[in-house]
C-alpha cells in the first residue's frame, strides 16, 4: 500500500505541476537547434496551449523534413525550466543521431501538455468507454474524478487538435515532408497509450509510434484493473497493418514502470499475432530504469533511431 501511494503521489505530480499559470514558461535553450514557440495555440476541439517546435541546426526552408509530433512538450528540451529539473534530452539525441545519413532529419512538434487535464487527453477514450459504470464508480471512490478524467476522456478530441488543426498549420508554415512514412508521434507513461491510440487512430497519418513506458494501468495500480484488458481489446481490433507502420514499446523495472510488464508481455503477442516483426515492431525492456526523463532520455536515441532510419 506505501508502495501505491508513492506511486500516485508521483503521478499526481507529473499530472498537475507541468503546467505553469496561464501556461508562462520561458523558452527553452537548447544545445543545437532553435525553437519556434506558437503561444497558446487556439482549438475548437480542445484547450489552448503552447506548441514548441524544435527546427535542426541548419534548417534549410528549400529541404523537406520528417516531423515528430510529442506530447508533454514543455518537457523536451531544458531541466532548467521543468517543474522537476529534468528532460528528454531531445535536442542532444536528435543532433547526433542526425550525423548519421541513414537517419531522416526531422523537426519536433512538442505540444504542452494541459496540466489538469493531461489525464483526460491522453486517456484512449474508445478503450475507456467500454469499461463498466460499476467499475468506474469503484474508482471514483479511490481517486477523485477530477484527478482522472474530469469530465471523462478528450482524446478522440486531442487527436483532431492535432490531425486536423496542429498538423495542417506545421505543413503550411514549415518544410516538411507531410506523408504517412515522414509522419510519427511519441511520448511517455500516458503520452506513450495516446500515442499509441493515435497511430491505431489513425494509421492514414502516422506512419510510426514510439510509446515509452506506456501507462497499462490506466490508473495506478493492477489489483481488479481491468483497464489493461480494454486496451488489449481496443489493439486485438484496431493495430493499423504492419506493411507501412512502425511501433516501438518500452519499460523499466522500478517505480510506476514495474507495473507495465504483463501487460506489455500480451500486448507483445497480440503484435505477433497481426504480423508485425523487428523490422516493424520492438518492445525493450530496460533493467533498473524507472519513471521518469532521466529514465527516458537515457534510452531516447533507440526509439529515435527505430522510427527515423531511412528504408
Amino acid at each position: 500500500m506505501k508502495i501505491l501511494i508513492k506511486i500516485l503521489i508521483i503521478t499526481i505530480l507529473c499530472s498537475f505541476t507541468y503546467k505553469n499559470k496561464d501556461n508562462k514558461m520561458p523558452k527553452p535553450k537548447v544545445s543545437e537547434g532553435t525553437i519556434d514557440r506558437v503561444e497558446n495555440f487556439k482549438s475548437k476541439y480542445i484547450s489552448s496551449r503552447n506548441i514548441d517546435i524544435w527546427l535542426p541546426k541548419d534548417y534549410n526552408a528549400n529541404k523537406k523534413y520528417a516531423v515528430l509530433y510529442m506530447h508533454d512538450g514543455q518537457m523536451l528540451f531544458d531541466s532548467s525550466i521543468t517543474w522537476n529539473k529534468q528532460e528528454w534530452g531531445v535536442d542532444e539525441t536528435l543532433s547526433a543521431l542526425f550525423k548519421n545519413p541513414d537517419i531522416k532529419e526531422c523537426i519536433v512538434v512538442g505540444i504542452w501538455n494541459s496540466g489538469k487535464g493531461r489525464h483526460s487527453d491522453y486517456f484512449p477514450q474508445k478503450p475507456f468507454e467500454k469499461l463498466s459504470d460499476e467499475f468506474l464508480d469503484s474508482i471514483s471512490k479511490i481517486y477523485t474524478e477530477e484527478i482522472l478524467y474530469g469530465n471523462g476522456p478528450l482524446s478522440d478530441n486531442y487527436l483532431k487538435f492535432i490531425v486536423n488543426e496542429l498538423k495542417p498549420y506545421i505543413d503550411k508554415n514549415y518544410s516538411t515532408q507531410p506523408d504517412l512514412k515522414s509522419t510519427f508521434v511519441a511520448g511517455s507513461s500516458m503520452g506513450g497509450l495516446i500515442s499509441m491510440y493515435a497511430i491505431c487512430e489513425y494509421p492514414e497519418i502516422f506512419g510510426g509510434a514510439a510509446c515509452l513506458s506506456s501507462h497499462w494501468t490506466g490508473i495506478f495500480t493492477n489489483k481488479h484493473n481491468p483497464i489493461p484488458n480494454k486496451f488489449m481489446d481496443y489493439l486485438q481490433n484496431n493495430l493499423p497493418e504492419p506493411d507501412n507502420h512502425k511501433i516501438y514499446f518500452d519499460y523499466g523495472t522500478e517505480t510506476l514502470d514495474s507495473l507495465y510488464e504483463p501487460y506489455q508481455q500480451r500486448i507483445d503477442s497480440i503484435m505477433i499475432i497481426k504480423g508485425y516483426s523487428g523490422k516493424n515492431w520492438k518492445t525493450l525492456k530496460f533493467e533498473g530504469a524507472d519513471h521518469s526523463e532521466d529514465s527516458w532520455r537515457k534510452r531516447l536515441s533507440i526509439p529515435f533511431t527505430f522510427l527515423l532510419h531511412k528504408n
